[in-house]
């Protein structure tokens, strides 16, 4: 779950609408009451959504490829089987979250020609290469356990076909999460070349998880805007501190250390004070200049072109069934 604001300036969007069907709509999501797709909404709105919703689907999908590149090597036919159905997961996840964008009125090819373009985004943490095995157990533990401290607020989120579909994806992100929590326990029990390899992949994964909540609040576009609005129900800097608040006793279960010198617990909050994240990277890999952008996108197209025949195809068979059915 992926649902980073990674827009920088993005510029208000301005229209002229009814007051009075305004003014409903804003009674409605403040009664946590959803919003349906034959429902009036406002642009904004609509946009917003189809923007958070479509990056989140992108981001699910993209996110099939760092772990994919590891079923073949996975250390037993146990590991590849949990990778080979958890990388199915994230390729449905993708397509709950494509349907849910199109009943805003936008359509999969016009989602998908965004993301090619690099109009569209998904989540930064996708930029970063899995070096080792270590790195499977990494990006569920800490990718998947940030998607989900992002994710299960969405499950309130104000509008219906997207909050449905987070129920399910909850759920199977949980078992992600477990399962990659699961290969850190047995690499920081196992050799010391093992834990070694584990502590790695903690210090290469670490910072990224932390940028995957997006900027600080008070330099996050959207924020506002989705929190009045109940499209997202947290900011990003509330659920950054409760991911670090639980991960951190994690990490010392494990035995493993957090890269981070300035990082502390705090009495008086009850959390941990934690240091400044590198956000002139962040923005970097958002441009896409992560250490595997070019090779991500590079993949998505190749698969959108090497897919056609199958589009084509099924285009053709749809004529012929309607044709068959008017006759």
């Amino acid at each position: 779950m992926y649902t980073t604001e990674m827009s920088k300036n993005v510029k208000p969007i301005e229209t002229v609408e009814d007051s009075d069907l305004v003014a409903a709509f804003e009674a409605r999501v403040a009664a946590d009451e959803f919003i349906e797709p034959k429902d009036w909404m406002p642009d904004a709105y609509r946009k917003t959504l189809v923007r958070q919703i479509s990056q989140h689907a992108h981001s699910e999908i993209v996110g099939m490829l760092p772990e994919g590149n590891w079923i073949t090597r996975a250390p037993s036919l146990r590991r590849k089987a949990i990778l080979l159905a958890k990388v199915q997961d994230e390729g449905g996840h993708g397509l709950y979250l494509y349907c849910a964008a199109e009943t805003l009125g936008t359509s999969r090819e016009q989602m998908v020609e965004a993301l090619h373009s690099g109009k569209a985004k998904y989540s930064t943490i996708f930029n970063y290469p899995t070096l080792t095995w270590a790195d499977i157990g990494a990006i569920g533990w800490l990718v998947d356990g940030a998607a989900i401290m992002n994710q299960v607020p969405l499950q309130r989120t104000s509008y219906g076909p997207y909050a449905r579909a987070m129920v399910r994806v909850c759920k199977e992100e949980s078992f992600h999460q477990r399962q990659g929590y699961e290969i850190m326990i047995a690499l920081a029990n196992g050799t010391a070349d093992q834990k070694r390899m584990a502590q790695d992949a903690l210090n290469r994964w670490w910072w990224p998880s932390l940028m995957m909540f997006g900027p600080p609040d008070d330099n996050s576009p959207n924020t506002e805007r989705s929190m009045r609005w109940r499209i997202k129900r947290e900011t990003n800097d509330e659920l950054r501190q409760k991911f670090v608040d639980i991960s951190v006793p994690q990490a010392e279960f494990l035995g493993l250390t957090v890269p981070d010198a300035d990082l502390k617990w705090n009495e008086a909050k009850g959390g941990y004070d934690f240091g400044e994240i590198d956000w002139e990277e962040f923005y970097a890999v958002v441009r896409g200049e992560g250490p595997v952008a070019k090779e991500r996108m590079k993949a998505r197209r190749d698969a959108w072109d090497d897919g056609a025949w199958v589009r084509d195809a099924a285009a053709a068979y749809e004529a012929k069934r309607r044709e068959r059915a008017a006759a």
